[in-house]
């Protein structure tokens, strides 16, 4: 089985104004010392922010106990602070300048991208599946690049910026879009070409390290998976499953068609369907794409992978499911994710939900909805008081460098 991992991040906020509250490290401090969580939570770039890097997972029902206990728990560690936690992409309100985690590697970011870090407050959602070679890896960057924008579509959650609606869903994409890597990658012909050209943007525009490379989708330096970048972080766990469950699957398919038709799919099949996706869409169109679903989300036109065209966003959402039919049967998880699927389309993006209630009640309401979300039980969670130590029947893994590894079986 394909194995997965997930990367949620989380705000704290202040209940009266939605400015961040620098509280994490007291957070991440009580957190790091249990030993449910304390290999699995970590800083992040604000101290207003948290990170949970799960385990290692095999299915979906794994998964959805493990987020759903440590959002209990950081929503529990909330209200002892006074102040409340959301999974969102950006703050609803925010500083000037926002305060950085104290650490060496933090304030280099911050001399290194000087103004560009006053925007720079955001969480992401990142899903990290196991691949059997970079090769792989690479044949799946490739496959799923045209569904980049559609992914982002589907996970904008960041409607709301320094006090007001930006018209955007996914106002995180259009921050990001000022890093020096940002939105879909080039194409690649192999793992070589994709080492040697990561590093030879080394040292350009603040990018000292690989880890700051943030395309969309990329190969992990540290643990042999690929790592889905694109969504904004999500208001349910429920919401995260479904990202990860589809990311699971494109990834699957993409190993399979590897390994049936070898590295360049278009040349070994080249009677594609009118409903597959153009491996060789140009990046310049992804990258218009893109910025079209942070803008749009599923309401009206979105980018079809096929065409290359806009066409109706609900219609492109039922073929990808499609497109993933058979995998996800493999997985066991076809029927959840036509039922979340569904929700999302009736329900609407994090980015429409955040809206409708902040039109409802403005702060207040932001106030209900997140306190509602961070701690909802997930569709597949066996046991809503269920905590990470019983995942399973078995304590929580070490982090995934050290212990088992994130993997593919093709």
């Amino acid at each position: 089985m394909t194995t997965f991992g997930i990367e949620e991040e989380f705000f704290f906020l202040d209940p009266e104004t939605m400015l961040p509250a620098d509280i994490a490290e007291e957070v991440h401090d009580r957190l790091a010392a249990d030993p449910r969580w304390g290999e699995h939570v970590h800083p992040e770039f604000l101290a207003s922010q948290v990170e949970f890097a799960t385990p290692v997972f095999d299915s979906l029902a794994e998964a959805a106990d493990q987020l759903v206990a440590f959002r209990r728990e950081v929503d529990a560690d909330a209200g002892r602070h006074a102040v409340c936690v959301a999974s969102i992409g950006t703050s609803p309100d925010a500083p000037r300048f926002p305060s950085i985690t104290d650490t060496d590697r933090y304030h280099r970011i911050v001399r290194d991208m000087a103004g560009i870090i006053a925007d720079h407050q955001m969480s992401g959602l990142h899903v990290h599946v196991g691949i059997p070679s970079r090769e792989h890896g690479i044949a799946a960057m490739n496959a799923v690049r045209p569904w980049l924008p559609l992914l982002t579509a589907m996970t904008g959650n960041s409607p709301l910026w320094r006090g007001a609606v930006t018209g955007y869903e996914s106002w995180r994409t259009v921050q990001l879009r000022r890093w020096t890597t940002a939105g879909c990658p080039p194409r690649f012909a192999d793992a070589a070409e994709y080492d040697r050209r990561i590093h030879d943007m080394l040292g350009f525009g603040g990018l000292v390290e690989l880890a700051l490379i943030a395309w969309n989708v990329r190969l992990s330096e540290h643990v042999p998976t690929i790592e889905f970048r694109m969504a904004d972080a999500q208001l349910t766990a429920d919401d995260t499953l479904l990202v990860a469950a589809l990311c699971r699957a494109l990834v699957m398919r993409a190993i399979d068609e590897h390994d049936r038709f070898g590295a360049d799919p278009a040349v070994a099949r080249p009677l594609r369907s009118l409903d597959e996706p153009d491996p060789d869409v140009p990046p310049e169109l992804l990258s218009a794409a893109t910025l079209h679903a942070a803008h749009a989300g599923l309401s009206g036109g979105a980018f079809d992978p096929a065409s290359g065209r806009l066409a109706p966003a609900h219609d492109l959402v039922h073929r990808l499911e499609r497109h993933l039919a058979e995998p996800l049967e493999r997985t066991g998880d076809r029927e959840l994710v036509r039922q979340l699927l569904g929700r999302l389309l009736r329900d609407g993006t994090g980015a429409s939900r955040q809206l409708a209630a902040w039109n409802r009640g403005g702060v207040a309401g932001l106030r209900r909805l997140f306190a509602a979300t961070i701690t909802a039980r997930a569709s597949t969670s066996s046991d809503p008081g269920r905590t990470a130590g019983l995942m399973g029947g078995r304590s929580p893994g070490p982090s995934w460098d050290r212990g088992r590894r994130i993997q593919s079986n093709g």
